[in-house]
């Protein structure tokens, strides 16, 4: 069993920049795979950046390329998600996850098998 609680989120104007933030427990950390998705109001939950368990891989979305980071502290069990440039269209509940079975990201939520329970992030224009 995996918990995941991420924290970080909130209200920021258009342009500025959010750091979300997911600590896990249960199982080693350092043995898989971890994610963020995101999901705004009526639409799909959506893959947003991925890292492997050593941290030495990391795979974004078309649209995170250049303006977010993911990153992970396999000694603090967490890994996050500097977002900056952010966009209207960023808003949207987000979510880490963790793929216990892969070595690599995958994009498809389906593929992981832990969720946390979301954090809202809203982008005023």
């Amino acid at each position: 069993q995996v918990q995941l609680v991420e924290s970080g989120g909130g209200l920021v104007q258009a342009g500025g920049s959010l750091r979300l933030s997911c600590k896990a427990s249960g199982r080693s950390f350092s043995s898989y795979v971890m994610g963020w998705f995101r999901q705004a109001p009526g639409k799909k939950r959506e893959f947003v950046a991925g890292i492997k368990a050593s941290g030495g891989s990391t795979l974004y979305a078309h649209f995170a390329k250049d303006r977010f980071t993911i990153s992970r502290d396999n000694a603090k069990s967490t890994v996050d998600l500097q977002m900056t440039s952010l966009k209207s269209e960023d808003t949207a509940v987000y979510f880490c996850a963790a793929d216990l079975r892969r070595f690599d990201p995958r994009t498809e939520p389906d593929e992981y098998d832990y969720w946390g329970q979301g954090t809202q992030v809203t982008v005023s224009s």
